[in-house]
């Protein structure tokens, strides 16, 4: 069965103006408020609370380098994170966990390698695979979580405990990028798998799911981040990019990979961008109907 937690962190994040803090972090609310909560608990699902992240601040004027956005309160909240998911999986209960910016992943990485480890299949607008090695920029861990979550990145957040990497890269598949993604290649030749949204649309959803379960080793963990939702049916995210899925292809692909998935971490829907709530019910059918059978078919 599932449990949902909610991980309402911002910390990953750039601001969106200078001084400003991103809305990401109202979304377990704005879930709970379309439904999204009590559409899961009504099919027996648990409501496994909150893990609250640190104050967010816009530290870009004193942020030393070599160090990311609000560094010690996004390893902290990661800790905290790590520790509930691992309780549930304990329990042998699936997590469902509601954030939130893409850094989130973090916290789910340290659980799972904590317990032996597992694959991971990361659906994204983007492939999130800046690091110090590729980029002068690195500072936003959302944007940096794939990296971190395979161990490409600074030891302060890729090595938290000593337990890089979190996914092995020969277990870690990559779903939905656009042609345009500066990192597609260094992903291409690193990760077992790697599948542009352009193919999902050209393939179909169950065939790419197929592929993909098998290169992540059949028990993975399942991260999505909603911006891989094409603008014209998800704009309420940090980064909307042309060329994405619409909403029944995303709902298929869940549906296929959500069985074999031992948990799932959905990340950086932004109700500030949503005044009027429309895309937070969009989502609670998308995520409701492609998740509800989340961790049903995982194998140890």
């Amino acid at each position: 069965m599932i449990t949902l937690l909610s991980a309402p962190s911002n910390l990953g994040l750039r601001p969106p103006e200078p001084g400003s803090v991103p809305g990401s972090a109202k979304a377990p609310e704005a879930f709970r408020e379309a439904g999204l909560f009590r559409r899961f608990t009504d099919q027996g699902a648990s409501d496994g609370g909150i893990v609250l992240a640190g104050r967010y601040v816009d530290d870009d004027a004193t942020r030393p380098a070599g160090r990311v956005r609000n560094e010690a309160a996004f390893v902290d909240h990661s800790l905290r994170l790590a520790s509930r998911i691992g309780e549930v999986l304990d329990e042998g209960r699936a997590p469902l966990v509601i954030g939130g910016d893409c850094g989130i992943l973090v916290g789910a990485g340290i659980a799972v390698k904590r317990r032996g480890g597992a694959g991971l299949v990361h659906i994204d607008g983007h492939t999130d695979f800046r690091h110090p090695g590729n980029s002068d920029e690195c500072a936003s861990v959302a944007g940096e979580a794939l990296a971190a979550a395979v161990g490409e990145h600074w030891p302060a957040i890729a090595d938290i405990g000593g337990l890089a990497p979190y996914f092995s890269a020969t277990r870690t598949a990559h779903i939905g990028h656009r042609d345009d993604d500066e990192e597609q290649e260094e992903v291409r030749g690193l990760l077992a798998r790697v599948t542009p949204a352009a193919d999902v649309l050209a393939r179909g959803a169950d065939a790419v799911a197929a592929e993909t379960a098998a290169s992540a080793g059949g028990r993975y963990w399942l991260q999505l981040d909603v911006d891989v939702l094409d603008p014209s049916v998800m704009p309420a995210v940090d980064s909307p990019d042309p060329g994405g899925l619409d909403a029944a292809e995303l709902t298929a692909l869940l549906r296929a990979l959500a069985p074999q998935a031992i948990g799932a971490s959905i990340t950086v829907f932004d109700p500030d961008l949503d005044p009027d709530g429309r895309y937070a019910q969009l989502l609670t059918e998308v995520l409701g109907d492609g998740l509800r059978e989340l961790g049903s078919g995982a194998r140890d």
